[in-house]
């Protein structure tokens, strides 16, 4: 059966779950997105990517700032919506805009809950050295990711799988999930359970702050702080007075006898507090990516080295 749907979303994530819901023919009413931000050189404002995949659909895009106010919400009421689905919006749905769909409003999370509630859990699933993350599709509640969650569906999380990779699978499976999930929403299957007491984690937002690779660090910990990282926002090391990048590395399991920090030969292995990791994927600031060789020639950089002396 076809449902009327309000979509909720802003980034590349959620363009995915869009695509399926049209593909799968249900009535998406409207979509709502972040407003569209002043960015780059010319700071001229940019729609967000759900915010353009609509527009390629020809549907209707809402993009107020603030769903508090009893304007916002009598227009979001007069959608008459069977259900909403919510991924990555960005904005709280207060209590009377969860109330309005007919069946309630459906949020994607890239997690199992209640493991990583909150606004990184891919970045944070990867960070504590998670070896399984996945989707959920959940009834949402006036708390953070605390609604019934109603379908979900496990995803391994490699040893050197970076964050954006991960969120790239996530966006993918999650898709799929919705759509199942809605179909069994219109056939009055769809069985939605309180989520487990234990086990909850929160997925803060991540800092500037700890962004820093921290080379005393064990090298399990400083290869999960760097795939966790990357791309965005990248984790990074100082080397005169310039942030470097380090977007990809692989971990080595081994006894190391320099001090953290300490470059142990030309191809980018970085002592830690214990074993090491070697470097493979380097961003300069305003450069492109490269591989580390690429960037320890233009660096210049020979073994014996320490990083973390730079810049202090």
């Amino acid at each position: 059966m076809t449902l009327r749907i309000v979509f909720m979303g802003t980034p590349d994530f959620a363009v995915p779950t869009l695509t399926e819901i049209v593909g799968a023919g249900h009535d998406v009413v409207a979509v709502y997105s972040q407003p569209p931000r002043r960015a780059g050189r010319g700071m001229a404002e940019r729609k967000g990517p759900v915010h353009e995949a609509a527009e390629r659909f020809a549907l209707p895009v809402l993009t107020p700032k603030s769903l508090r106010d009893a304007d916002a919400q009598t227009i979001f009421v007069e959608h008459h919506a069977d259900a909403a689905v919510v991924v990555a919006y960005g904005l709280i749905l207060p209590v009377p805009v969860l109330d309005a769909p007919a069946h309630g409003c459906f949020n994607l999370h890239a997690s199992l809950l209640p493991r990583w509630r909150g606004a990184a859990p891919i970045q944070r699933a990867i960070m504590a050295g998670d070896s399984e993350t996945g989707v959920a599709v959940m009834r949402m509640a006036e708390g953070l990711d605390t609604g019934p969650a109603c379908m979900e569906e496990p995803l391994a999380i490699g040893p050197n799988l970076t964050a954006g990779a991960l969120h790239d699978q996530l966006a993918a499976i999650g898709a799929g999930l919705m759509v199942r999930a809605l179909a069994a929403l219109s056939r009055d299957s769809l069985d939605c359970r309180e989520q487990a007491d234990d086990g909850v984690t929160y997925a803060r937002k991540i800092d500037k702050g700890e962004t820093r690779i921290d080379w005393s660090q064990p090298a399990q910990a400083v290869h999960n702080h760097i795939r966790g990282l990357s791309p965005f926002p990248g984790a990074w090391f100082d080397l005169g007075g310039e942030r470097i990048k380090v977007l990809g590395s692989r971990h080595l399991d081994e006894a190391v006898s320099a001090s953290p920090g300490t470059l142990i030969d030309e191809d980018g292995l970085v002592a830690c507090a214990d074993g090491a990791v070697r470097l493979a994927d380097i961003q300069r600031p305003g450069k492109q990516q490269m591989s580390y060789a690429e960037f320890a020639r233009g660096a210049r950089l020979k073994p014996g080295i320490v990083f973390s002396q730079f810049g202090l």
